[in-house]
């Protein structure tokens, strides 16, 4: 893949633990702010694809309920962790 030069400005403590981090990991600090930026992206990306999703479920009339919801927050980090709620209402049949 070809790269590009790009500039930024950093603050001064922000550049600094960059290069202590940079140098820990024994990475220029280019790398590591490429790999940041990277992740700060795919999550953006992420957030936004289940934002669409989710609108898209709203728009059909699909949710999940606040019960099923709330077992599934409850039951994380225990042994007994349940998967991630499906919905569980949905509009009126006709």
């Amino acid at each position: 893949m070809a790269s590009t030069p790009y500039s930024i400005r950093l603050d001064d403590d922000l550049r600094k633990a960059l290069e202590i981090e940079a140098a820990i990991e024994d990475r220029p600090p280019a790398q590591l702010a490429v790999r940041a930026i990277r992740s700060m992206l795919e999550a953006k990306a992420t957030k936004r694809a289940a934002i669409d999703a989710a609108l898209t479920q709203a728009d059909e009339g699909r949710f999940i309920s606040g019960e099923a919801m709330n077992a599934w927050i409850d039951s994380w980090d225990t042994e007994a962790e349940l998967p991630m709620p499906k919905a569980d209402i949905f509009p009126a049949r006709g």
